[in-house]
């Protein structure tokens, strides 16, 4: 079972949230949190493997919030719950830890797969989320240094499918893409990783922004 713990200060949210993962057969709601505070002191009691995680809450916000949890445990991975009038939250949230992004309008099924996707460890960014981040680093302008430095580090190959991890791809597309096998860009993600010192596929995408891989159009 995959062990959720809903974060928003929208009692009606929260229950439909509740509702909805409850329902399926490989996932179980273990608590909720009404704001960013009561949401870091849960995760350290229940555990859960996946946190849904509001932006704009009382007392701590969300992005406050997924920092905190992540720092206390680095294996943590928190869902963000976003909406088309926050964009500008995309990018501080993804550089708090975040593991991916929903929009809150999304279909049960959505949800749950959203769910399960951050649950086995890959980055969940939509294709509308990623376009509106890609559109954030151009207005940011020139790179980072020290990112477009550490990409001497990487082999083509392992940039190549760095490029396609930013650009949203899972792991089975990306092996299609490639024509290789799943395992084997398993393993190029795994070695990008631990070159590049990042904690997971979310932060490899950050880098990948910061490096300019992936530009507007790109």
């Amino acid at each position: 079972m995959i062990r959720v713990l809903i974060v928003d200060d929208q009692v009606m949210v929260r229950e439909g949230f509740s509702v909805l993962l409850n329902a399926m057969p490989d996932i179980e709601v273990v608590g909720e949190a009404v704001d960013g505070r009561q949401a870091v002191q849960k995760v350290a009691v229940l555990k859960p493997d996946v946190v849904l995680m509001d932006i704009r809450m009382p007392e701590m916000n969300g992005l406050e919030a997924t920092r905190e949890i992540v720092a206390a445990d680095a294996d943590a991975k928190v869902l963000v719950l976003t909406t088309f009038d926050l964009d500008e939250y995309v990018y501080q949230a993804l550089r708090s830890g975040a593991s991916g992004f929903l929009l809150k309008d999304a279909s049960a099924g959505q949800l749950a797969e959203g769910v399960r996707i951050v649950a086995s460890g890959e980055a969940l960014l939509a294709p509308t989320v990623t376009k509106r981040l890609i559109s954030e680093f151009s207005r940011l302008g020139t790179p980072r240094a020290p990112a477009q430095e550490r990409i001497a580090d990487l082999t083509e190959r392992e940039t190549e499918v760095l490029v396609l991890v930013a650009q949203g791809l899972s792991n089975s597309e990306i092996s299609e893409h490639l024509v290789v096998a799943e395992s084997t860009v398993k393993t190029h993600v795994s070695r990008i990783l631990v070159k590049l010192g990042l904690r997971d596929r979310t932060q490899a995408a950050v880098f990948a922004y910061e490096a300019r891989l992936v530009t507007p159009g790109g």
